[in-house]
């Protein structure tokens, strides 16, 4: 079976953090200024945080779990290191074989 592939155009218009919130560019702040006034310019001006339900239509086209602003950080499941798996394990052994 083929890997799956990100979208690379997508991967140069936004940042991930590594919390998973998705930064972006707001829309209209790249050319024809003049005729927008200061305070539209200077809201445009700042970064901002995608919403959730826009970072789940990307964490499809990107194969990887995202949040959106709204979002707690416990919303995303971790995987386990490799430690707390072995821990884990022995744990349930030690209780399988104490019944």
């Amino acid at each position: 079976m083929a890997k799956n592939k990100t979208h690379k155009g997508l991967l140069k218009r936004i940042r991930i953090s590594k919390t998973g919130l998705v930064r972006h560019r707001k829309a209209g702040s790249k050319h024809l200024k003049s005729t927008k006034s200061s305070k539209r310019l200077r809201r445009l001006r700042g970064g901002s945080w995608m919403s959730t339900a826009e970072s789940k239509r990307l964490s499809k086209l990107l194969f990887r779990r995202l949040r959106g602003k709204e979002q707690p950080r416990t919303s995303l499941r971790r995987s386990p290191s490799p430690e707390e798996r072995k821990a884990k394990r022995e744990a349930a052994k030690a209780t399988a074989s104490k019944a």
